[in-house]
């Protein structure tokens, strides 16, 4: 049965002794259902959120405790999780399969979130099976504090905008066609928050300047992102405000969260807003509408064309966004004040990404290694110290060049280390990598192979900080990132059948301490299952 509220109030108050009760907090009552869906004129089965596809957006402000009460009422379990909430201290709340139980068919599990000292734009989605490509995701915002300055004035409107590829078929059918080995199609066509082509409409007012949140959902492929006769003034990726550059059209790749300006200052009538496949021989495109209030007509005509498979294009777009070092973050001070190019990195990770057949069936890998999910849930087996469900390192720091082979693949790090992470592609397709956790610092890309010499090109000064970053075909990305939260973290490919089918592996940031000020202990609502099934809990 579900918690009810008084019971969901005193389970809030008992964490937020904890992580801090002067922060404020905000409840939710969500009903995960199926329902019938159109999104490309042919009925399919989705997954609704209250129903609604696509669920409704999270509002937030910095520090706020976000209590999510989440009751499922699909026939087979389910989990959200919380794509760039970094989680502080509490992964337990990730909402992936290696650290949180699924909800049973009709039953429910209450999120405890905390917004902690982050701003900026984000989503959630389901992780579990294939639900992905059946809607269940959503906006995310987190505004800064009232009295923290943003580089930006107030917006007249502010809009979610969630895009991605979409098939037709239902999600069990995808799902089915992967667990037969096989790889899936292409897909039949791209949605703008959860409608094909001009389903959706976004209202302005003339002369004035509103604030779009774009998220890539989907499944695949990399999207461009274009308004007709408007440029947009990129302002915040994922938390990170940025150097205020001008652009015609921009790349999103699968995963990733842009923030952009737009002012409407053309004639009054509607325009096209577009969302197009990149580098695919195939170009899907779908439309909505920038719709003036005064409008003197609808749209008409061909929408305009954008980029389709120039890698250089967009290898030279991603340079350009830089951090705005005078920028206030979620406190008053600089974000240029971490100074992340004077620190030395105490271990490089390189991390090869692959493809290829085990056993007669499609699989996909990292570092050789293609990921099989355990029994039980990797941090419950941390924290219950139940051996035999991984094993620590059993995935290389670097590739090994060897074929794939099958494993529950996790990685150990240190607490509090400086790391670098070079994630090399050597196939023809555009890969999108996210870390849960963590912002790092992406402080080099190129084509070619990557070598010690590459670190000559870094940027050392003002790379952006995000949490899901792409790698060209062919090429390489480099990161750095500060091990400063402690928890079994996700990292995994935004192309969501490789993630499916393997490529993907748990960093388990580790410390000897049992200090609150390090890592919360598990949440008294945990759910437990497998092997950790039964086990007594440390009350929260």
């Amino acid at each position: 049965m579900p918690l009810n509220l008084a019971a969901v109030v005193c389970l809030a108050v008992s964490f937020l002794s904890i992580v801090g009760a002067d922060d404020p907090y905000r409840f939710f009552n969500w009903n995960v259902t199926y329902g019938d869906i159109y999104p490309l004129g042919v009925r399919q089965r989705g997954i609704l959120i209250n129903g609604q596809f696509p669920g409704p957006d999270i509002y937030s402000v910095t520090n706020d405790n976000i209590i999510i009460n989440v009751f499922n009422s699909l026939d087979e379990p389910f989990l959200l999780s919380w794509n760039g909430i970094q989680q502080r201290r509490n992964s337990y709340e990730d909402g992936v399969y290696g650290t949180t139980c699924p909800i049973p068919p009709g039953q429910n599990f209450t999120y405890i979130l905390q917004m902690k000292d982050q701003i900026g734009s984000y989503y959630y989605f389901p992780s579990l099976a294939f639900h992905k490509a059946a809607g269940g995701f959503g906006g995310i915002r987190i505004l800064s504090r009232p009295l923290i300055p943003v580089p930006f004035d107030n917006p007249a409107g502010d809009f979610t905008v969630l895009i991605g590829d979409w098939y037709k078929s239902n999600h069990t059918d995808l799902k089915a066609i992967l667990d037969g080995g096989n790889k899936l199609p292409f897909p039949d066509g791209v949605l703008i928050n959860g409608r094909g082509p001009n389903g959706v409409s976004f209202t302005v007012e003339q002369g004035k300047t509103y604030r779009l949140r774009i998220s890539n959902v989907g499944l695949q492929n990399s999207l461009n992102f274009r308004i007709q006769g408007h440029t947009m003034t990129l302002v915040e990726v994922e938390g990170t405000h940025t150097v205020q550059t001008i652009y015609s059209s921009l790349d999103v790749h699968p995963g990733q969260s842009y923030s952009v300006l737009v002012k409407a200052d053309q004639p009054a009538q509607d325009y096209y807003i577009v969302a197009s496949t990149r580098f695919t021989t195939q170009v899907l495109t779908t439309t909505a509408v920038l719709h003036y209030s005064n409008s003197a007509g609808s749209v008409s005509g061909p929408p305009p064309g954008g980029p389709t498979t120039q890698i250089d294009w967009s290898l030279n777009q991603a340079r350009s966004i830089r951090t705005n070092l005078t920028a206030s973050g979620p406190r008053p001070n600089p974000q240029g004040s971490y100074h992340y190019g004077l620190i030395n990195t105490t271990r490089t990770i390189r991390l090869a990404n692959s493809a290829g057949q085990v056993n007669g069936k499609q699989r996909y890998a990292v570092n050789s290694v293609s990921f099989v999910p355990a029994d039980t849930p990797l941090k419950l087996a941390d924290y219950f110290k139940i051996d035999g469900v991984y094993r620590i390192g059993s995935i290389s720091d670097n590739p090994t060049g060897g074929g794939i082979y099958l494993d529950t693949a996790v990685m150990n790090t240190d607490y509090r280390a400086f790391i670098e992470i070079v994630f090399e592609n050597n196939e023809d397709i555009v890969q999108s990598w996210h870390i849960d956790g963590y912002s790092f610092f992406v402080v080099g890309m190129d084509g070619g192979s990557w070598s010690p010499a590459s670190r000559n090109e870094y940027n050392l000064r003002d790379a952006i900080a995000r949490c899901t970053v792409q790698v060209y075909p062919q090429s390489w990305t480099a990161i750095y990132i500060p091990l400063d939260n402690v928890g079994m973290w996700n990292v995994r490919s935004e192309f969501w059948a490789r993630q499916y089918l393997g490529q993907q592996f748990y960093l388990r940031v580790y410390t000897t301490s049992t200090s609150l000020r390090d890592e919360y202990p598990i949440p008294k609502n945990a759910l437990l299952c497998g092997r950790a099934s039964g086990r007594s809990k440390r009350p929260l």
